[in-house]
């Protein structure tokens, strides 16, 4: 990542609720890991489960995850084909932060 212009992110990751901790545990590494190539960390805080507001995928509930990073803006699009993939990835967002 030397030399290109590095941009603040941050994404919201919710996985599915229904995961016993070890599987939570591992799903949020593999989330982890999915990232550790492509971006800088700043600040990770697992806010943890929390009611949807709507059912999503029969879940009615999720383990939240606020990770502020940054990263080269070509690997947001490599980020966001890797969640998509992901089953137990109920849903995401990534936001570019004011610098």
């Amino acid at each position: 990542m030397e030399n290109k212009e590095l941009k603040n992110y941050e994404i919201v990751i919710i996985l599915k609720g229904c995961l016993t901790s070890e599987e939570y545990q591992e799903a949020f590494n593999k989330v982890k890991n999915y990232m550790k190539d492509l971006v800088e960390f700043e600040k990770i805080e697992e806010i943890g489960i929390k009611r949807l507001a709507y059912e999503v995928e029969k879940q009615n509930t999720g383990y939240y995850v606020v990770i502020e990073f940054k990263a080269e803006t070509e690997n947001i699009k490599e980020l966001e084909r890797l969640y998509r993939i992901d089953d137990n990835v109920l849903k995401f967002i990534i936001v570019k932060k004011d610098e």
